[in-house]
């Protein structure tokens, strides 16, 4: 685990500005954020005239002519095959929504802390003045010459669907949208842990999943990938369904891999008698649509702060019950998938993160549990030593096997 980060700046931040300013600088929070959460530190000495003429001028000039010339020495001779982009528009920032982009810049500045210290990989946050798809895909490709991968963060659907996808299509470095693609690895992580205590397979699971947001349809589609027997997905409008004619371009073809029962109505129609329920919306489901579920049921109720189910009153009626917070058992936090994702990723220098990568992802972090599997331990805790390296392994050999590795 990486040593203990300290905010050299925070004593000599100022003060918020006015008598009538409302931070509370005894709050702990602001107390912490300010001054920033992160800085740029040197790796090599500049003690000398010795070191500075290595460091910069005029020993820098043979590095660039090098990597001029072979571009491929960029990796080895930067700090490019080491570094990912956070970047954001501000717009589905946690449960704050569209807040903008200097707004979204201490969450961001948190991602990049986390990169550091669960897996070793500095990380640039980058906030966008632009909601523009084909503006944010511009604006990346022009900075990844910095960058040895891209995490997208915190950008609304549907646009986070087309941005992902044309940025994959420009560039030959990964690129990944943590709210999708981390939530989905982490939850199919649990939910292979859940089957495995209660002696089922994913092939035996009907799941339904509240929200069709980027969380809910790359969570529809990868536990469909893995195995799983159905899926049916719910907007505010009840079940994404074929014979439904209000659904956007992304949700029509959710329906169309989706719901393989052929359910219509709503959310609480859609839990009857399913083996697993997976919130990512928000709001609350009764008492009795949660009692109507399979015996055994599966509650992964991960709004935050306050989940869809409260764990007391799925306790009542399911066998394993997850949420979003640090609080209760069964953390479902992206933290445990992204850096050991980009730690294996970079490590190999892959060109993509592909399906099979987040899968040997979503099973190595089901394996960390191991022998210790019980109802309130199907997922590890961020802070598990093992986690990370389990990760990276797993991806970086992943990578291998699917031909996106360049070493």
């Amino acid at each position: 685990m990486a040593a203990e980060i300290v905010n050299p700046r925070s004593d000599s931040a100022p003060e918020p500005d006015g008598e009538n300013s409302p931070l509370d600088s005894f709050d702990p929070a602001f107390a912490l954020h300010r001054g920033g959460k992160m800085a740029v530190q040197a790796t090599v000495p500049i003690r000398d005239r010795d070191d500075l003429s290595l460091a910069y001028t005029p020993g820098v000039a043979k590095v660039c002519s090098a990597i001029a010339e072979q571009p491929e020495l960029v990796h080895d001779y930067t700090w490019k095959s080491q570094v990912v982009a956070v970047v954001t528009d501000g717009t589905a920032v946690l449960g704050l929504g569209d807040i903008g982009p200097e707004a979204s810049l201490p969450v961001m500045e948190g991602k990049a802390i986390l990169f550091k210290q669960f897996g070793g990989v500095d990380a640039v946050p980058i906030a966008l003045a632009t909601t523009d798809a084909d503006e944010i895909v511009d604006t990346v490709v022009r900075l990844a010459p910095s960058f040895g991968g891209v995490n997208l963060e915190d950008i609304s659907a549907p646009r986070c669907f087309e941005i992902e996808r044309k940025l994959q299509e420009r560039l030959d470095i990964p690129v990944f949208h943590d709210d999708q693609h981390g939530t989905a690895i982490v939850t199919l992580a649990a939910l292979r842990n859940a089957a495995k205590l209660t002696g089922r397979e994913l092939g035996d699971l009907r799941a339904v999943i509240s929200g069709a947001g980027a969380a809910g349809v790359a969570i529809a589609k990868f536990l469909l990938e893995a195995g799983t027997g159905d899926v049916t997905v719910t907007d505010r409008k009840g079940i994404v369904s074929r014979d439904r004619d209000d659904l956007t371009e992304v949700k029509r073809e959710l329906a169309e891999i989706t719901n393989r029962a052929g359910l219509a109505g709503s959310l609480d129609h859609a839990l009857d008698g399913a083996d697993v329920f997976i919130g990512v919306s928000g709001g609350t489901v009764p008492e009795p649509a949660v009692a109507s579920m399979a015996p055994g049921a599966f509650v992964f109720a991960m709004a935050n702060p306050n989940p869809e189910v409260h764990p007391d009153i799925a306790h009542k009626y399911a066998a394993v019950v997850a949420t979003g917070r640090s609080d209760f058992p069964n953390q479902i936090n992206n933290v445990l998938a992204f850096p050991g994702i980009f730690a294996g990723a970079l490590q190999v220098r892959a060109s993509r993160i592909t399906e099979s990568m987040k899968i040997a992802a979503a099973e190595a972090l089901a394996g960390v549990v191991g022998d210790e599997l019980s109802a309130d331990y199907v997922i590890p805790s961020p802070f598990d030593e093992r986690v990370a390296p389990a990760v990276t392994a797993a991806v970086a050999e992943a990578a291998r096997a699917a031909g996106v590795a360049r070493r």
